[in-house]
Order: C-alpha cells, then sequence, then structure tokens
C-alpha cells in the first residue's frame, strides 16, 4: 500500500549499533505489541484483549524514536509545522 511505504510496519529498521547477526533485533515496529499480545494468554480469537496503556506508550515511544532517527528531526517540530499537535 501506498501508505505503508518506508514506515516502521512496512520495513524493519533495526538500530545500527547493537544490530547482531543470528539473534533478534530491538525493532522499531509492531513486534512490541505483537509480542505483548503473545505473553497475554490471548489466544488469537474475537475478541482482542484491550491493549494496556503502558504497551500503547511503549509503542509510540518506538514510532516516535524511528521518525527521530530517520529524519534527524524532532517529533514535536513534525506536530507543529503540520497542525497534528493541534
Amino acid at each position: 500500500m501506498g501508505d505503508e511505504v518506508l514506515t516502521p510496519d512496512s520495513s524493519r529498521y533495526w538500530p545500527v549499533d547493537t544490530y547482531e547477526v543470528g539473534r533478534g533485533q530491538p525493532s522499531f515496529d509492531k513486534q512490541y505489541v505483537r509480542d505483548w499480545a503473545a505473553g497475554s494468554g490471548w489466544d488469537k480469537r474475537p475478541p482482542a484483549p484491550e491493549i494496556p496503556e503502558d504497551v500503547v506508550a511503549g509503542t509510540r515511544a518506538r514510532y516516535v524514536e524511528a521518525y527521530e532517527l530517520i529524519t534527524g528531526e524532532p517529533f514535536t517540530v513534525w506536530l507543529e509545522r503540520t497542525g497534528a499537535g493541534a
């Protein structure tokens, strides 16, 4: 999809300074939510459990960090420029 190009969900982004061949990498995608869901006891049948606020906040923090590392600008600058934070 066009709206998924080079996003943390359509592409895998890992911090280069901690990358190690042959092991799982810390990532900036929705794997954080998948890991939470796998450990929650949910059997993958509807309805899905509500995602706790700390998991939502942790996911957001990963996406913001990815944005800032890729663009070199604070996410708050983007919010101000686009009016998305209003």
